[in-house]
């Protein structure tokens, strides 16, 4: 900004003219006498006030009273009919608008509410309705319609009859005005459902055909879209009969709009007609829609292109092979409308659009994305790759968004519609993923774990060892859609993201998400500055660790989360620590939360921020939850020691206030027992199954290492032995070397039988101190020699004890001379390693006692 001399005087012109422009403000404040005509006594009561209001206030004051008249009507119904009533009346004869359209709310709301009985209601309010439906305002005449229409539905026939039905006779002559005759026709629509066939058919019909031949288009227009209210209450045949022939006249009317009206009731009343009818009638007027909309009436190709999947599936039964594909070809036609510059036409033959004609086109592109399920279901999903792939293409890839945007929203109906097949549209699938535009991102996540299930698990290629055989790119579209909505300023895109990311592991392999996708969730958590975005992170990130299938990756994560989060520098990564303990609660078993997370949660009632520890009694009675007595009677002291010290030394008075309020939701709380329970019968049941399955997931992991010892063991057995055999000269060997050599190979198999016992004891030896309890951390870190702990263990004087991973219990094992090391990594080399080593101390020792004993008999002999 420029602040030289010239600049500062404009400036102060500027403020100048403000000051002008506000001293007429300041004159309109209200003067005295204005106020006192605005108060109001205090002592009136609602009822006399609101009379007094409506008789001598303003008009902002009457449409409060008009608009509290639902109120008044619940508090004192009787003494609200008797004088406000009567009021608001007389009121509403030159009320303006806005008064006008808050009666009509508030005599909706009353009759929704059931303020008072029908016959009431219809005694006091219905005249009122009736007389300012032909309000020279047609906000205001469709805002009392409404009502009215919502009336009748409750009103009995004889008052309908009476009231309505027989002023509607004059009020639909031609003699009425256009805005009497346009609401004649909509309630005739209401009430063909009201009546037997004999009254409608004596006493409705009759306006109706009177209606639909009237002088002024907008009337037989309307009266055209309410032929299908009218149909579906005569019933089928005097549709036929009747409803029919004014559909065909009305669709050959000289106005647009009629005509437009007449083809979607038609195509709406598809399923009342018989074969014979659609063939002979509905088809050829379909036909005549179909060639006039290019050359004749483009204001029709919008509707058409809308209702083309339900006209094309209806007349699907009556079309021969020659109009079933001359409807396919018309509905591709339709799917690049607009687009034939783009496709390489001289730009000579075309003229140039119109900005009109460029959003009608692209209405028309977007209507036939819509009806794309519809099309696959006409030409049969078997022949989709066929006939609708290169329109499926085209619409993927259209120019404009709102066409992508409704392919993406439809997609997972394709996928649905196509089964076996879906396979063929995966690199569409990719294509809209990293779409340039958020809301097309936005609309295909929706149902993103459906699409990726029917994905990666439909056709022939099922099953978890198929899993990306047929999306080979869906990895990096997916990260790249994550990245995009990362950066983007939508973030409620990205919590819908992360939260539908939930699915992958039912999706892709545990190493694929551990590689590409949980250091992801952990990075947002800690970076992200969005909360509804970091809890989904959090959430899905628990997902991800509860599926995972591999011990070691098990052990880092959650290692990170207390040492990253639960012990980070930021109390806003601490509170996110808090929100990723619930998740945990959520998705694992309780012996689960207890073994790895309930100290570290504990710890944070000594931090220093006292949000954090607000939030931590707030989560204290979940915390309790998952306790078992007798079990984990050692947490439970844990606890009520951490809430002792909370009680006696916290500062802060609003947390103290929740500590006093935690403290009495914990004594009111009962711990379940490890035996079942009737009042926790269900809870320990769920909490058995997700136990269950957290053990399936430590066996499957034992035994897909046993696979690959036994794979790569077979192996090294296949080449030992294809040595063996091209060492052998020929058939001359002794008898002795033979001997020598079974000999040798029966030891062999004797120490590979070792070899394996030994492996199993040791991979279920550390499987066992990969998991130890809290209370027993402080013992086993004294006998770090012999299980392989260390003392290092960060935050244990601070009180958080933490299971180390696979990487640092290797490493700290490596550093210890002369003891054997047990780990599930360990490679099979060392303990064929090990085993040989015993097997020679154990033959030396033989050897040394047997010359011992020999030494003994000579001395006696000798002596």
């Amino acid at each position: 900004m420029d602040f030289s001399q010239n600049n500062l005087f404009g400036y102060i012109e500027d403020l100048q003219e403000l000051t002008i422009i506000e001293r007429p403000v300041r004159r309109s404040l209200k003067t005295p006498e204005e106020i006192e005509r605005l108060t109001v006594d205090e002592e009136l009561n609602d009822i006399e006030r609101a009379v007094y209001l409506l008789s001598s206030g303003q008009d902002i004051q009457g449409t409060s009273v008009v608009a509290n008249l639902p109120v008044l009507m619940q508090q004192n119904p009787a003494e609200t009919l008797r004088r406000v009533l009567p009021k608001i009346r007389e009121v509403l004869h030159v009320a303006g608008v806005e008064m006008q359209l808050t009666a009509a709310v508030a005599f909706l709301t009353i009759l929704q509410e059931e303020s008072v009985s029908i016959h009431t209601y219809s005694h006091s309010f219905l005249h009122i309705i009736l007389q300012n439906l032909e309000h020279r305002d047609a906000g205001v005449s469709n805002a009392w319609l409404e009502t009215l229409l919502a009336v009748i539905e409750a009103l009995p026939k004889e008052t309908i009859r009476h009231e309505i039905l027989n002023p509607l006779v004059s009020k639909a002559q031609l003699s009425q005005t256009l805005q009497s005759r346009l609401v004649s026709c909509k309630i005739l629509g209401k009430l063909a459902n009201k009546f037997e066939t004999h009254i409608i058919k004596r006493e409705i019909l009759p306006l109706v055909k009177s209606l639909c031949q009237d002088v002024e288009y907008e009337v037989r227009s309307c009266m055209c879209r309410q032929l299908e209210h009218i149909a579906q209450g005569i019933g089928t045949d005097l549709t036929k009969n009747v409803v029919l022939p004014e559909l065909v006249e009305l669709a050959r009317d000289e106005g647009s709009s009629v005509r437009l009206a007449a083809f979607e009731t038609l195509v709406n009343l598809l399923e009342m007609f018989d074969a014979d009818d659609r063939s002979q009638t509905v088809l050829p007027l379909v036909k005549s829609f179909c060639e006039k909309s290019f050359k004749v009436d483009e204001s029709i190709l919008v509707s058409l292109s809308f209702h083309l999947g339900k006209l094309c599936n209806g007349l699907y039964g009556i079309f021969t092979p020659e109009q079933h594909l001359r409807f396919l070809e018309f509905y591709k036609k339709l799917c690049t409308l607009g687009l034939q510059q783009e496709n390489g036409h001289n730009d000579n033959q075309i003229q140039l659009q119109t900005l009109e004609q460029e959003k009608k086109y692209i209405s028309v592109r977007k209507n036939c994305a819509y009806n794309f399920p519809a099309m696959i279901a006409f030409v049969d999903p078997k022949n989709f790759h066929l006939e609708l792939y290169s329109t499926f293409f085209c619409l993927c890839h259209d120019p404009e968004v709102p066409v992508r945007y409704t392919m993406a929203i439809g997609l997972y109906e394709v996928a649905k519609l196509l089964d076996s097949g879906v396979y063929v549209i995966h690199k569409e699938l990719v294509t809209l993923l990293q779409d340039d535009s958020l809301e097309v991102l936005d609309a295909l996540i929706s149902h993103l774990p459906e699409i990726l299930e029917l994905m990666t698990t439909g056709g022939e290629n099922s099953g978890s060892e198929s899993k990306l055989l047929t999306v080979p790119d869906l990895i990096p579209a997916l990260t790249t859609a994550e990245q995009r909505a990362a950066t983007s300023l939508k973030w409620r895109t990205h919590e819908k993201l992360l939260q539908k990311y939930a699915c992958l592991p039912h999706i892709i392999s545990s190493d694929q998400i551990y590689y590409r996708f949980l250091h992801r969730m952990l990075t947002i958590i800690m970076t992200n500055n969005v909360l509804p975005v970091q809890k989904a992170a959090a959430r899905t990130l628990c997902v991800y660790l509860r599926y995972n299938r591999k011990q070691e990756q098990r052990h880092e994560v959650i290692q990170k989360l207390i040492e990253q989060l639960g012990q980070g520098k930021s109390y806003w990564n601490r509170l996110r620590f808090l929100d990723t303990c619930e998740f945990i609660m959520e998705l694992f078993s309780k012996s689960f939360f207890c073994k790895y997370f309930f100290l570290p949660v504990l710890e944070l009632t000594h931090d220093p921020v006292a949000n954090v520890r607000m939030k931590l009694c707030y989560l204290l009675p979940k915390v309790k939850s998952t306790l078992k007595v007798p079990t984990d009677k050692h947490l439970l002291q844990q606890l009520e020691l951490c809430i002792r010290k909370l009680l006696c030394q916290e500062k802060d008075k609003d947390v103290l206030t929740i500590v006093k309020r935690t403290v009495l939701e914990l004594d009111r709380m009962e711990i379940s027992v490890d035996a079942f329970q009737k009042r926790f019968y269900e809870n320990d049941l769920l909490d058995q199954e997700k136990e269950r399955e957290e053990q399936l997931l430590l066996e499957m992991e034992q035994l897909e290492k046993e696979k690959q010892q036994n794979e790569g063991r077979s192996i090294s057995d296949k080449i030992f032995e294809k040595k063996r055999r091209d060492s052998k000269t020929s058939s001359t060997l002794s008898k002795s070397i033979s001997l020598s050599v079974s000999g040798s190979s029966s030891s062999a198999s004797t120490s590979k039988e070792g070899k394996k016992s030994k492996l199993v004891r040791s991979q279920s030896f550390s499987t066992q101190a990969l998991h130890p309890k809290y209370g027993n951390i402080d013992k086993c870190s004294n006998k770090s020699s012999a299980t392989g702990y260390t003392s290092s263990i960060p935050g244990v004087g601070k009180g958080s004890m933490l299971p180390f991973s696979d990487d640092s219990f290797r490493t700290r094992s490596t550093n210890i001379s002369g003891n054997a090391v047990f780990s599930s990594s360990t490679p099979i080399a060392t303990s064929s390693r090990n085993t040989a080593n015993s097997v020679d101390q154990k033959n030396n020792g033989t050897k040394e006692s047997h010359s011992r004993k020999m030494s003994l008999k000579n001395r006696k002999s000798n002596s």
